[in-house]
């Protein structure tokens, strides 16, 4: 996704992994000793135990595509997980994961060429989206059990361009955003962040025959919505954490284009 300002590029690979771990062992410890049955507002009908399960599961799958480097989509996502019987094990069988994960990440050329479900056809890839599945789950976590999130500015700026790089190609799991269309209207999502290291704002335009980077290209301010928030806030924006409503951001232009836009990329 091209950004008006800074790099728009990924950060560095040893980043992500460090910051897999932290987020990962960070995740656990929200977790554990918590009620399993506890409901996660964030994403509709599970509980932590299923959320626990999902970031454990997930983290040994991208795991399994890292060692083999598949040349193409798997058929199967079985693998060995190892899950324990009860689920107030899962916070520990999750953190128990993270040497694991982390000598695969460590042994993995990022530049290895390997198939991805998004732009980035190589290893690298899955480490940045390994962290923002992460991440974003760390905060419905410390949701659900009435704790305050805090997202490093950096890595939220890093997140809003993953998620709107690799956007285009969601259709395969998110069906309608292959019917998110429009008439031109352009949506840039504004980082209000000073130093966040990874490009201020990232623009997108709806046409008819789907939605594209904008460039840089002057915009008529009828045509074009604008969101203005802090990189973490966005981030959880775009996840579906947060309502442009909301007071922590600042809109501009119509609303009608971002309507349809949240309305076809619940990720």
């Amino acid at each position: 996704m091209e950004t008006t300002n800074g790099t728009g590029h990924p950060l560095p690979y040893d980043t992500y992994r460090q910051a897999i771990e932290r987020e990962t062992l960070r995740f656990a410890e929200v977790v554990r000793g918590a009620d399993p049955a506890t409901p996660v507002p964030s994403c509709p009908d599970w509980t932590l135990a299923d959320l626990t399960r999902h970031v454990g599961s997930l983290q040994r799958w991208f795991s399994a595509l890292l060692t083999q480097l598949v040349q193409e989509p798997p058929r199967s996502r079985d693998v060995e997980l190892g899950l324990p019987e009860r689920a107030e094990e899962y916070p520990d069988w999750v953190a128990a994961g993270v040497p694991a994960v982390a000598a695969v990440l460590r042994a993995t050329d990022p530049r290895a060429a390997m198939w991805a479900w998004g732009e980035d056809q190589h290893a690298r890839f899955w480490a940045r989206r390994m962290l923002y599945e992460t991440l974003v789950h760390r905060v419905d976590a410390e949701r659900a059990v009435g704790q305050e999130s805090d997202i490093d500015p950096a890595l939220a700026a890093d997140g809003v361009d993953e998620f709107l790089v690799n956007l285009p190609y969601a259709g395969l799991f998110a069906p309608a955003v292959k019917k998110l269309r429009g008439d031109g209207e352009v949506i840039a999502f504004h980082c209000t962040d000073s130093g966040s290291g990874t490009g201020e704002e990232w623009r997108v335009r709806l046409d008819p025959d789907g939605f594209r980077p904008a460039g840089s290209a002057p915009v008529p301010a009828d045509a074009q919505a604008k969101v203005r928030g802090r990189a973490a806030d966005l981030l959880l924006l775009l996840y579906g954490r947060r309502s442009y409503q909301d007071p922590a951001f600042e809109v501009s232009g119509g609303t009608t284009a971002l309507d349809r836009w949240f309305a076809h990329t619940a990720f």
